[in-house]
């Protein structure tokens, strides 16, 4: 008798890593397992889990992983080189013909490995993209366009795309980049987008939070986040550099990575009066956080379109927050925040034209506050449930093709 098809999953991050990415994986893999046997083959720490005895749960394997610390790039790419060379195995020794396969864009030596494993064992293969490389690096001015990375980049991934069966995008501005890639079906990519991890509701601007006591009558602008190499964190600073003698508004700024450690140097440096520096917030007051602003703003590199995930976009509308985003019109996070009117678009990297939509936004509050009652109704579209159902129906899709 004919085994009926599994999905696997292979991953560096799964809960309980905290990551966003293994938040939205853990997810996924709960909700594939309702229709189909699941297993989840793990890079975190701490992940493995019995077999599964009941229907909607995965088989979590872990797969022993070595994580340097992030400065230390040259022992990262080792060690993701070894993780990818195990999960390889590990996708061979398991997957059997008609079983879907999926692997992830984090580290980028996964996907290759993994979809190599599958081919060979004659399962059926999938990808979720969530960082484009080498465009990622291009866009971080980490790589030049024409360098040897990029160009031996390029092409593992003409063999890549052409040997997956699915694609799954979370933005609208990724398929453009994968058709640059000759012999890639379009039909074979399909657009998921993330989903807000906090209630929809939305939320008055909160008098009594201690940000809006020390700024009872200003305007706060806020940043937060992961301030990664697709970030431009310096484009806000100078905005607020621009505006530091409109005393009606205020700069509440904060996160992590490399823009988070570029904004206290230029802090120290300045003291801006009309800035205030804030580590992150833990995850159970960050619904609260985000509601003490007026707007929030996300700012992103030239050329990021389809490069960079827009997933703190969501967070936003949930708490039903105006957004101004620093971006191309084309990118997922402009198209969301034109197409729904919750904000404003403004060409990335632009300090002078941030702080006029800066100013703007505070010039007329009921209109800014209304945004964000719009943002909190665009949210109901990106939910768990919806997403997680088209992931669902693409991967039952995938199995049942005998192709």
């Amino acid at each position: 008798m004919e085994k009926a098809p599994r999905f696997i999953l292979a991953t560096e991050f799964y809960p309980p890593d905290s990551s966003t990415t293994a938040t939205y994986l853990g997810a996924i893999a709960h909700a594939i397992a309702l229709d189909m046997k699941t297993v989840v083959l793990s890079g975190t720490p701490g992940s493995g889990s019995p077999p599964a005895t009941c229907k909607g749960m995965p088989d979590v394997v872990e797969i022993a992983n070595w994580k340097p610390p992030k400065h230390a790039l040259a022992r990262r790419l080792i060690a993701s080189s070894a993780l990818a060379m195990r999960l390889f195995w590990a996708v061979y020794r398991r997957a059997r013909p008609g079983d879907v396969v999926m692997s992830v864009t984090s580290p980028f030596t996964l996907p290759y490995a993994i979809t190599l494993a599958a081919r060979l064992r004659r399962a059926r293969t999938a990808l979720l993209i969530y960082d484009l490389y080498p465009e990622a690096l291009v866009a971080a001015g980490v790589a030049r366009q024409t360098s040897l990375v990029a160009r031996a980049l390029r092409l593992a991934n003409g063999w890549l795309f052409r040997s997956l069966d699915a694609i799954l995008v979370i933005g609208r501005d990724v398929p453009p980049l994968l058709l640059r890639y000759p012999g890639v079906n379009a039909d074979n990519i399909h657009f998921v987008p993330n989903w807000t991890l906090l209630p929809i509701s939305f939320r008055a601007p909160d008098a009594g939070h201690h940000l809006r006591r020390d700024h009872p009558s200003q305007f706060l602008a806020g940043l937060c986040g992961n301030l990664g190499f697709t970030h431009a964190a310096r484009t806000v600073f100078e905005a607020a550099r621009l505006l530091r003698h409109e005393n009606s508004i205020h700069f509440v700024l904060s996160g992590w990575g490399v823009g988070w450690t570029e904004l206290k140097s230029l802090q120290a440096a300045e003291n801006l009066e009309n800035v205030t520096l804030l580590e992150p917030v833990p995850e159970d007051q960050l619904a609260e956080f985000l509601a003490a602003a007026d707007a929030w703003i996300i700012p992103y590199r030239r050329n990021v379109a389809g490069v960079s995930i827009p997933s703190r976009l969501y967070n936003f509308l949930a708490v039903g927050r105006a957004v101004i985003v620093g971006t191309e019109a084309n990118s997922e996070a402009g198209l969301a925040v034109a197409e729904e009117d919750i904000g404003w678009v403004v060409p990335p990297e632009d300090p002078a034209r941030l702080a006029k939509a800066i100013s703007e936004a505070a010039a007329d509050r009921a209109a800014t506050l209304e945004r964000g009652r719009q943002a909190a109704v665009a949210a109901l579209k990106y939910t768990e449930q919806a997403s997680t159902l088209r992931y669902r129906d693409i991967v039952r899709r995938l199995g049942e093709d005998d192709g």
